[in-house]
């Protein structure tokens, strides 16, 4: 049996019905909707702390907590010239190190999160990195370059490998010193590592050649193991056998996924047993701020949650309950169980990682993909952001219109359509 025990605390989270209503609304509106003059341009990636508007309350930015370059040799080849065997060359390297382009869990570069993720790393190193999926695997191995002096030495390949992490950045209200409201870019949930690197350069080194310091150039003359026996050994002209030192910095490439995607792997259970919830006795609806439609949940298991008006014929499809309810941060996190259907709002598992899917409902389960974030607006106000906890994406909707799809969008949807209205029923 489900429990509908209320959770008197839900009303006090999310209804701003106290004492000092009156004084609040002033405030609540004068700062949810700032004279268009206050708003600074964004020049930059949001930060934690930075001003946000209600119409972000649907959005999700990346920004940039560390960062870290290294020179990388990606193809190498020992190589020796002797009299007579000068002028131009060309090489077939063998591979050395894999490097392939991911944030996250994500080596697909398929979501608009992503790639904003990477042009903040594009933005914050001053490089010209790759912005989309691909691998230095891809890159043909060959070198071709003219050789004027006989000697050892290494053809290589190589590129700048920038990898590190980043946050995920929602908009929240946050109380001020002065105990006044304000919205904010937080911290959210979704958080990970990238790594991506700079076009490759391509060339040819001797032990002897004055190079930079910890440049391209330096790492494949590094190779080369310069003081062994083996690199100073007179050799007949073409390749020269892989030193001890080549043979150790030359690890198995990473094996690619055989259809060349990547998707989440769900921790949840795979048990679709009912779970009984702790609801709400308060009923919501999740309306587009200031027109009729709202979510309305759908009647046959294979359809999707739409945007439907709200009538007497409604049969309750379009009330929500907030059930097993937690804050953290001023976050609220909560299943969404629908009084029309019995199910839960969630992502299926087979769509986690694909852009725009489509929010279903389902059996309620100990399961993150049917758990969501709930970011709102500054107290007297009802608009609201909403998260799926599981994959990070927003709510939101490709256009307004009886019978739209709730969709999943990992960025959010930039032009406010994923900002909603909480209205108690």
């Amino acid at each position: 049996m489900r429990s509908t025990r209320p959770v008197r605390r839900i009303g006090r989270l999310l209804m701003a019905t106290t004492a000092t209503a009156a004084a609040g609304a002033v405030t609540a509106l004068s700062l949810a909707a700032p004279p268009a003059a206050a708003a600074p341009a964004r020049t930059t990636e949001a930060r934690p702390g930075d001003a946000c508007t209600a119409a972000d309350l649907g959005t999700r930015h990346p920004y940039i907590r560390t960062t870290e370059v290294s020179p990388t040799i990606t193809h190498f080849k020992g190589w020796y010239v002797t009299e007579g065997t000068t002028g131009q060359q060309t090489v077939s390297t063998d591979t050395t190190t894999v490097i392939t382009v991911s944030v996250g869990l994500d080596d697909t570069i398929e979501t608009s999160f992503a790639t904003e993720a990477l042009s903040n790393v594009k933005a914050t190193v001053g490089l010209d990195v790759k912005l989309e999926y691909t691998s230095t695997s891809k890159e043909s191995n060959s070198v071709t370059w003219n050789l004027t002096q006989p000697g050892y030495y290494g053809f290589y390949k190589g590129t700048k490998k920038v990898t590190g992490t980043y946050g995920s950045l929602n908009c929240n209200r946050a109380q001020q010193d002065d105990g006044s409201w304000a919205l904010e870019w937080t911290e959210g949930s979704g958080s990970g590592s990238f790594t991506t690197f700079t076009t490759l350069e391509e060339g040819a080194v001797r032990c002897q050649d004055s190079v930079p310091a910890d440049s391209i150039m330096a790492r494949a003359q590094a190779l080369l193991d310069c003081g062994s026996a083996a690199a100073r050994a007179d050799h007949p002209a073409g390749e020269v056998a892989p030193t001890v030192r080549q043979k150790q910095e030359s690890p198995a490439p990473r094996p690619a996924p055989a259809d060349g995607t990547s998707a989440p792997r769900s921790t949840a259970s795979a048990s679709t047993a009912r779970t009984a919830l702790d609801c709400s006795t308060e009923a919501y609806k999740i309306a587009v701020p200031g027109k009729p439609l709202s979510w309305g949940a759908p009647l046959l298991a294979d359809d999707g949650v739409r945007l439907r008006p709200s009538s007497i014929f409604s049969a309750h499809l379009d009330n929500w309950r907030l059930c097993d309810v937690t804050e953290r941060n001023g976050v609220i996190e909560a299943s969404l169980w629908n009084w029309g259907n019995g199910g839960c709002a969630t992502v299926a598992e087979q769509n986690a990682s694909t852009e725009r899917a489509v929010l279903m409902t389902v059996p309620c389960a100990e399961d993150d993909l049917q758990r969501f974030y709930i970011y709102r607006d500054v107290p007297g106000s009802s608009k609201i952001g909403v998260q799926n906890k599981y994959t990070g994406s927003m709510m939101g909707y490709d256009r307004y219109a009886d019978g739209e799809f709730i969709r999943q969008y990992s960025s959010g949807r930039q032009d406010g359509s994923g900002t909603f209205d909480l209205a108690g029923v």
